[in-house]
């Protein structure tokens, strides 16, 4: 059954406007929580770490509240392509993000909605996307363009991961469409749970093959920043995400992600001492910008 006959969304309430951006905010401080981590924890060993106290707490708590974690046979392909889509694209943001740093990824993270506004059309057909989001979603995407015309404290290291982490927008922007077409036939913390699950594994060889060391140095800020990971945004978050997904527009649910690089930039400043340079800063008006034209609407 495709999404046309699904589920019909729901009207956006001051709830459900506050948790998007509580979220967006919240996976925005992600990226900050990732570095921090990446200090004593290899890239791909913490993505495996977190995902694995993430997916354990999930169905610890599908258990404890009676929830049913059965899949249906029909939907295992699904699934599975969820899967792969989420491995690849954690792998390469981890590892983007162990390259560059927590402020560009969250700038260059603005790409996603911009992605979603194409991808939509293509794999969702009710979504409407109207001039004013357009205008919107490209006043942000101009924001990331002066990303790229950083200069300061940007080596070529730097230049690799921010490639890498437009690669994992986009991989992410194709996850959320796909997921919004489907989400209809699962509960939100079904298509959480097994794509976490069951990528566990892939992390950990990826950490035994190619981390430089797979646990270092270990402090009270390195498990501050994986539990962060794992329990607010992995588990709360994606499941709560999920939700949203499932009743609202992906357009519209993901133009919050503009609030990502304004909390990624301003932790990524205040927390781990990165620059906050001219580009940056009209990076961030841009960005601003774009999610007022997005969310004011004709009357």
């Amino acid at each position: 059954m495709g999404w046309e006959k699904g589920k019909k969304e729901d009207e956006w309430s001051i709830l459900s406007l506050s948790l998007a951006a509580f979220l967006s905010a919240a996976f925005g401080a992600n990226a900050v929580a990732i570095k921090m981590s990446l200090t004593g924890i290899g890239p791909f060993t913490a993505a495996g770490l977190r995902f694995l106290i993430a997916s354990l707490t999930i169905f610890i708590w599908a258990r404890a509240t009676g929830r049913s974690i059965r899949v249906q046979r029909d939907h295992v392909f699904t699934l599975f392509l969820l899967w792969l889509l989420f491995v690849c694209q954690m792998s390469l943001m981890y590892y983007g993000i162990h390259m560059s740093n927590a402020s560009r990824a969250t700038l260059i993270t603005n790409l996603q909605p911009f992605f979603v506004l194409f991808l939509a059309r293509l794999l969702i057909h009710d979504e409407r996307i109207s001039l004013r989001k357009i205008v919107g979603l490209f006043l942000s995407f101009g924001g990331v363009c002066f990303l790229f015309l950083e200069r300061e404290g940007a080596a070529e290291q730097f230049r690799t991961g921010d490639l890498l982490i437009v690669f994992t927008t986009f991989l992410w922007a194709l996850s959320s469409a796909y997921t919004k077409r489907v989400i209809h036939i699962f509960s939100p913390y079904i298509v959480v749970l097994y794509p976490m699950l069951f990528s566990v594994p892939f992390f950990f060889l990826e950490g035994f093959l190619w981390d430089a060391r797979m646990i270092g140095d270990l402090n009270a800020k390195v498990v501050a920043a994986l539990l962060y990971q794992a329990l607010v945004a992995a588990s709360f978050g994606f499941i709560a995400w999920n939700t949203l997904l499932q009743r609202h527009g992906a357009v519209v649910l993901n133009s919050f992600n503009f609030i990502m690089p304004i909390a990624g930039v301003f932790l990524g400043w205040w927390l781990l001492e990165e620059p906050m340079s001219v580009n940056i800063w009209l990076a961030l008006g841009l960005v601003t910008a774009g999610i007022v034209v997005i969310q004011t609407r004709n009357q």
